[in-house]
């Protein structure tokens, strides 16, 4: 049974159990971040190519398999599809550990276990962002969302500090255990969620098809969420032209340790904190709209720190770099995410979660493959100089889109725009 409202989230013993789910995975995964690239630098001496295919492969399934994820997300009971994906990250990740202590492991392994993490990730994320709204309501969905992004920067801070040592200490490969482990706690977690979900509302002539067009028609029509794809997944582009080679660059550029890299994204992350304790108090005080386009603008330019940066002596500028950015990001993704989870008709959730996903997650895998390709071709601070210009621009189609407006949260979803059959008509929007 669902909590009334104005108790909060800290008496939902259901949502602590998400909470404290997401919690575990997310500090795990930050060590696996930071140990499955590494293994491939240090323990297989993996090009710089060869490093940024790592982020592709583990990306491309957000080109495949997104899309019909919406579908039968929408179609399905979410919870069950949280648990198995989650074990199935585990298990595919303790693949690495045991193989490397079979001296078998090769990067095509990492490659595999790459593609198969980012497919069960898919499911995961897309039936994750949907099934929060079943889980609490609506008006509460801000400070869930904030508590989820607490989480995540509070790995992100210890994380990879964590990460770089237990790399430093036991080896890169050993160190994903820990990642593996985290994901079968969060199933456990997950699994004891005792709140019932709505009955899905169940389409009497399914067709993959037709639901899939529409979860791209709503998201593509839609004069928010279109804004909002285009400047998250040219972000997401830009910022992976660099992501992708960054761990190279500070390892063979910079001669930085695995701890030191630990060190300096954990500093790093304190702005994601930030972002996330202020995030809701920005919206109240300046307006929903203009907080998530000021949000945006502080995406790109601190990035322009991370080539910029002396090799004699670069922690100050990256820390500053990723400290803006990681604010400007998570402010962006607790007001944004709560405004499409609101505004959003139940039985589209899942598919507009996946439409979206599509857009800004199919970036990444375009975005590391060129960084990629730059960096063989031209070299590696060349790359990132030019992720990071083109991260600069990338605020425009949110700047000019009717969001700006927005001042307050809605408290209740928009008219399904399909109902009853009826379509968008040609060129019109939703009004918010």
């Amino acid at each position: 049974m669902r909590l009334w409202p104005r108790a909060g989230l800290w008496r939902h013993a259901d949502f602590l159990r998400l909470w404290s789910g997401q919690t575990v995975s997310q500090f795990g995964q930050q060590i696996g971040q930071l140990a499955i690239p590494l293994t491939g630098i240090i323990v297989l001496e993996a090009s710089a190519f060869e490093v940024a295919l790592l982020t592709t492969v583990e990306f491309v399934p957000f080109l495949l398999f997104t899309l019909p994820a919406g579908v039968w997300v929408d179609r399905l009971r979410r919870r069950p599809i949280l648990v198995l994906t989650d074990v199935g990250r585990g298990v595919a990740l303790a693949s690495v550990p045991v193989a490397y202590e079979l001296d078998a492991l090769t990067i095509w392994q990492l490659y595999a276990v790459g593609f198969v993490v980012g497919t069960l990730t898919v499911f995961f994320d897309v039936a994750y962002q949907s099934y929060l709204p079943s889980l609490v309501e609506r008006t509460q969905l801000v400070q869930g969302n904030s508590l989820l992004e607490i989480s995540r920067t509070g790995a992100q801070i210890a994380g990879p500090g964590v990460g770089g040592a237990l790399v430093g200490l036991l080896t890169a490969p050993v160190a994903i255990v820990l990642d593996a482990v985290s994901f079968l706690a969060s199933a456990v977690l997950i699994r004891r969620i005792r709140t019932v979900e709505p009955k899905i509302e169940q389409v009497e002539h399914p067709s993959m098809r037709r639901e899939l067009v529409e979860g791209l028609r709503y998201l593509v029509r839609h004069r928010y969420w279109r804004a909002m794809a285009l400047t998250t997944g040219g972000t997401n582009f830009f910022w992976m032209i660099c992501g992708s080679i960054l761990l190279v660059y500070a390892v063979r550029t910079l001669g930085m340790s695995p701890e030191l890299i630990g060190l300096v994204l954990t500093l790093g992350s304190l702005g994601g904190l930030a972002g996330a304790l202020v995030a809701g108090r920005l919206s109240r005080r300046f307006g929903v709209g203009p907080t998530i386009v000021g949000a945006c603008v502080m995406f790109g330019p601190p990035l322009v720190l991370v080539p910029l940066a002396p090799q004699s002596f670069p922690i100050p500028a990256l820390v500053l770099a990723f400290l803006v950015s990681s604010a400007g990001g998570t402010i962006y993704v607790i007001t944004g995410l709560s405004l499409m989870q609101t505004l959003t008709p139940e039985r589209l959730l899942g598919r507009m979660n996946a439409s979206r996903r599509f857009v800004v997650f199919g970036a990444i895998p375009l975005g590391s493959l060129t960084g990629g390709v730059l960096a063989s071709s031209i070299g590696l601070r060349p790359t990132l100089w030019v992720g990071a210009i083109g991260a600069c621009f990338c605020f425009i189609p949110i700047a000019l889109s009717p969001i700006r407006h927005i001042r307050a949260m809605p408290t209740e979803p928009e008219p399904d725009p399909f109902a009853h059959g009826i379509p968008f008509p040609a060129g019109a929007h939703l009004d918010a």
